[in-house]
């Protein structure tokens, strides 16, 4: 598909160029070759001294030779611009071609995703049905795993609903001044985390303008990771300068994985023994560059990882 759409974009470039060559060509020869026709026009009236006359066949040949030059120029320009056109037409579409793989992407792995709970649903119910003596603790435990299923299928599809309204945050994101310390401590709350031993802080007041709600969820995924991952070890967070930096000590991330992180539904090998769905750091990086900031990490297998997120 992109391939024909490239040829004719290219098409249509190599046109446009070549209608506005051949206008100025146009002009460079009508320019160039007037003065020769008003002295044929004048030598043919007037009859002048035959010292004075242009040999016709002169005249002639320079029409000739501004015309092939003309000629010879435009085609030029045409070899130019086809290659020049071409390479525009995968300069233009390539962002449209990464957006609709993204896109297959991110619904192939929705679905999976979306699948794998239904299958086991699908499956539990027709092993009931099918189950003529079920007692009443059985269906219970039945509809409690069925239930667990569908909270799991709930919370992927807000994920999801999540990462689609930061991607169109224009008319949802309201910025103001904001403490940055008060959004950590509130998102600290949110987690049930602010009374944990575990997790060290040293805040420092940081005023930033920024969208208070998505600031402070960007903040939550991030101390939450590291609570998950950070195998019960200690959490440091500290903030100074526009500058918040979450560390633990936990599993970390490979060098191999550390890359793609941010790919939507990527989970490295060690993320896969913990619940989730590969979406949070998503959420996370597309609001940091929702407000301009940057997301830096620095991690070691079984060493820990440091997530700092630098606002501006």
């Amino acid at each position: 598909m992109f391939k024909k759409a490239r040829t004719k974009l290219t098409v249509y470039y190599l046109a446009i160029i070549m209608a506005i060559s051949i206008f100025f060509s146009l002009i460079i020869y009508q320019s160039t070759t007037f003065e020769l026709r008003r002295i044929e026009n004048m030598q043919r009236i007037r009859k002048p001294n035959p010292a004075f006359l242009i040999d016709p066949d002169i005249v002639k040949e320079t029409k000739s030779r501004i015309f092939f030059t003309l000629l010879t120029i435009n085609s030029f320009i045409l070899g130019l611009s086809g290659i020049s056109g071409y390479f525009l037409a995968g300069k233009t579409l390539a962002p449209i071609s990464k957006m609709i793989e993204d896109q297959k992407d991110f619904v192939s792995n929705a679905s999976h995703e979306l699948r794998t709970p239904l299958s086991v649903l699908k499956t539990q119910i027709e092993v009931a049905l099918r189950d003529k003596e079920m007692s009443l603790d059985e269906a219970k435990k039945l509809l409690e795993s069925n239930l667990e299923d569908v909270n799991n299928m709930t919370k992927l599809s807000n994920y999801l609903l999540e990462l689609n309204k930061f991607q169109n945050s224009e008319n949802i994101i309201k910025f103001k001044k904001v403490d940055l310390a008060n959004l950590v401590i509130d998102a600290l709350k949110t987690l049930k985390l602010n009374d944990d031993k575990t997790i060290k802080t040293e805040l420092n007041k940081s005023v930033i303008n920024c969208d208070p709600d998505s600031t402070k969820e960007l903040i939550s995924i991030l101390i939450d990771n590291a609570h998950k991952y950070g195998e019960s070890k200690e959490i440091s967070l500290s903030l100074r300068n526009k500058e918040l930096k979450i560390s633990d000590k936990g599993t970390g991330i490979s060098r191999e994985d550390l890359p793609h992180i941010f790919d939507r539904f990527y989970r490295g090998d060690k993320a896969r023994s913990h619940d989730g769905y590969g979406l949070g750091l998503s959420i996370a990086k597309q609001i940091a560059d929702n407000h301009g900031a940057k997301i830096k990490v620095e991690s070691k297998i079984n060493k820990g990882s440091t997530f700092k997120v630098i606002f501006s």
